[in-house]
């Protein structure tokens, strides 16, 4: 089973003829004057605002349609603007969905819709078409019973899907202990408030909150103004307005002290690690500018402090970054964050909090500054490339109380940024003090080096929660074994409740066939066992093998994407282990097997069983079936666990064999299927060639 973990892990030179003097820095130019176009505004009596802006460089046309509206506590229905936003754009009442799409794909245009309001762009000599399907879908929505349970139904499984990311779990936590878990900011998705939700529910919310006296349309692009607006006119006037939704967003107050708050899960092969602390910040504040280019020195990416440190210099995770959030509408948020190895998650904790202080206590130096102004500048100017950046230009004009020239002098303000200015932004929304550290990771590895963390000479008190923000007594991981339990015990237990050793003796051979989806890809598994310790495995993607792995019962060797490598002395002794058909009946024999005590595995009591010095297995206490393999995995000279959990037992020729493989790839977790398991057909040694 390891083998599955195994598979899814210009420069130029110009010379100058003239004499120049090296020595002295040439002097910067005065920033350039970005200039997006002047739009033209007009509104609808129905409230809907227009803002139009003509740009004929290139033959295409963007709409972004806009809903201003506060963010809206969905209380035991949460999630049914998520049902929503995947039933709009499926047709409309005019429109059935297949004829829809058709037209959509026939005109060339891109279209999405959700809660917010909907984008569609394409050729300008489709324009007028193009707003009139977007309007149609977005005003007249077809929101029928099947589409609505065919979206509930996929939502519910988006969920269970990531149940068991380590990065969802600490996102949820971390905004709802921050925000409150019943705001309309901290409130989260669970099976149970999507089961709440029903059609009308959809239609209510449809209803309440897609309202035109509360939306902005933005058009950019070869369009003419006095055409367009025209043609807006009548594309949305049956749109009814009404009462427009109140800013309720709650209040949201740091912490007393510095905190951290722990989520034990036990899958968590690393540690997410996130500091937060609530800011108010809005575009149109004095110190905007100031605030975020001192969020892109912190950790604004690969050359800001937080990832040269704890990355380049430490070594302890791939990146490490910040974000600083901004909202008209009341409290957002600062963050730096990090999946760490797990061996280094107290040593992380210190390390952010000591660059964070660092950074508010120490004058940055002007390079720093410069270079920082560069990279965002840099980003900036490859933004509007994109003809939705222009409208969201012109739409944060309208929306955030901005002057008309915001953008048009956005460089000039960038670089009149000061070293005193960052400083005074890092001590205002880089908090330490009032800081919560949010960690969510394997306890059992990590919680007693963490309950040691100092910073300041003062200890951090731990408090803990479960993964749905729920405060909750501290991790228990004092594992009794009951009397009588052994290893050969707990083994023989298994062995007798997949089928007995007689019947697992009489297998010499087991083809075994599976398949899974990762990102809207199959993936499909082949594999195949002998009594002879062969061993085959393979892995395709969407009908083309990724890797195959092979061992004849002596050596093999790894083909991945077109590059064969022949099996390490590692690798070697590790296949070998997988080669057996049921390790169980070697595992009774073996001097290195050992009793590791219990845990919780999916809510079951499960024996650990160490069967190698790199390997635990899970056995349920109950029914004895395997249900959780631990494997410690090697990866870029860094160690790291990988677990696979078996599931869905069926029987096969009078042995059973778990029919759902569950691991992760990334975030997200992975089933594979079994479809198809055979015992005992002939298998021949050029498979194993």
């Amino acid at each position: 089973m390891k083998n599955i973990l195994f598979s899814l892990l210009f420069i130029s030179s110009l010379a100058a003829t003239a004499q120049i003097d090296r020595s002295v820095q040439p002097k910067p130019g005065p920033a350039p004057e970005i200039n997006i176009g002047t739009p033209k505004t007009f509104s609808l009596d129905n409230g809907l605002q227009v803002i139009v802006v003509e740009n004929h460089k290139l033959p295409r046309v963007a709409y972004n349609l806009s809903l201003d509206n506060p963010p809206v506590a969905e209380g035991d229905i949460t999630g049914v603007s998520s049902i929503m936003s995947g039933m709009l754009g499926k047709g409309s009442k005019k429109t059935p969905k297949n004829e829809y799409n058709e037209e959509v794909d026939y005109l060339g245009a891109s279209m999405s819709f959700s809660a917010g309001g909907a984008y569609a762009n394409g050729l300008s000599k489709y324009s007028d078409r193009i707003l009139e399907l977007m309007a149609e879908a977005a005003i007249h929505p077809n929101f029928t019973q099947e589409e609505f349970e065919t979206e509930k139904t996929k939502e519910k499984e988006n969920l269970k899907s990531s149940e068991k990311s380590v990065s969802r779990v600490a996102a949820v936590v971390s905004q709802s202990l921050a925000y409150g878990k019943n705001t309309a900011n901290g409130e989260f998705e669970t099976q149970e408030s999507l089961d709440n939700v029903k059609l009308e529910d959809v239609q209510h919310f449809y209803a309440k909150n897609f309202l035109p006296n509360n939306a902005y349309l933005v058009i950019v692009g070869d369009v003419k103004y006095k055409k367009i607006k025209k043609q807006v006119k009548n594309d949305f006037k049956d749109w009814q307005n009404g009462t427009a939704p109140e800013n309720n967003v709650a209040s949201a107050e740091n912490l007393d002290n510095l905190s951290i708050n722990f989520v034990d899960m036990d899958n968590a092969v690393q540690s997410e690690v996130i500091v937060e602390n609530i800011v108010n910040l809005k575009m149109s504040d004095s110190d905007y500018f100031p605030a975020i280019i001192a969020n892109q020195i912190l950790g604004g990416g690969g050359e800001a402090r937080l990832f040269q440190n704890l990355r380049e210099d430490k070594g302890y995770t791939y990146g490490a970054y910040s974000s600083l959030g901004n909202s008209k509408f009341g409290p957002s948020l600062f963050s730096a964050s990090a999946s760490v190895r797990n061996i280094v998650t107290d040593s992380s904790v210190v390390a952010f909090l000591e660059e964070i202080q660092d950074f508010r206590q120490q004058e940055i130096a002007d390079v720093d500054l410069k270079n920082a102004k560069a990279r965002y500048v840099g980003n900036f100017v490859r933004s509007l490339e994109q003809p939705s950046t222009i409208a969201t230009f012109a739409l944060n004009i309208e929306t955030e109380n901005l002057p008309d020239d915001f953008y048009k002098t956005y460089l000039s303000k960038v670089n009149a940024v000061t070293i005193e200015q960052v400083q005074a932004a890092a001590k205002k929304y880089f908090m330490l003090d009032n800081a919560r550290i949010v960690v969510v990771g394997k306890g059992r590895e990590v919680l007693d080096n963490l309950q040691k963390v100092q910073f300041n000479g003062k200890n951090i008190p731990v408090s803990y929660y479960d993964d749905e923000a729920n405060e909750v007594e501290k991790p228990n991981y004092e594992s009794k074994i009951p009397e009588g339990v052994t290893v050969a015990s707990v083994l023989n237990k298994y062995i007798e409740a997949i089928g007995g050793e007689e019947k697992l003796k009489a297998v010499n051979s087991m083809i075994m066939k599976a398949g899974a989806e990762v990102q809207g890809m199959k993936l499909s598994m082949e594999m195949k066992k002998s009594n002879k310790n062969q061993f085959l495995q393979e892995i395709s993607m969407m009908g083309n093998v990724m890797s195959k792995q092979v061992f004849d019962g002596t050596t093999g060797y790894i083909l991945a994407q077109g590059q064969k490598m022949d099996l390490t002395d590692e690798q070697l002794t590790a296949v070998k282990n997988e080669a057996v058909l049921f390790p169980e009946l070697d595992y009774l024999a073996a001097a290195n097997t050992t009793l590791e005590g219990t845990q919780k595995v999916e809510g079951k009591e499960a024996y650990m069983i160490k069967v190698s010095d790199i390997k635990t297995n899970f056995y349920d206490a109950e029914s004895g079936l395997k249900i959780k393999e631990e494997t410690v995995m090697e990866a870029n000279g860094k160690s790291m666990t990988q677990a696979l959990e078996m599931s869905n037992y069926q029987e096969e020729e009078g042995v059973m064999f778990p029919f759902t493989l569950s691991t992760s790839f990334g975030p997200q977790k992975v089933d594979f299927k079994v479809s198809e398991i055979m015992l005992n057909k002939e298998i021949k040694d050029t498979d194993f060639e």
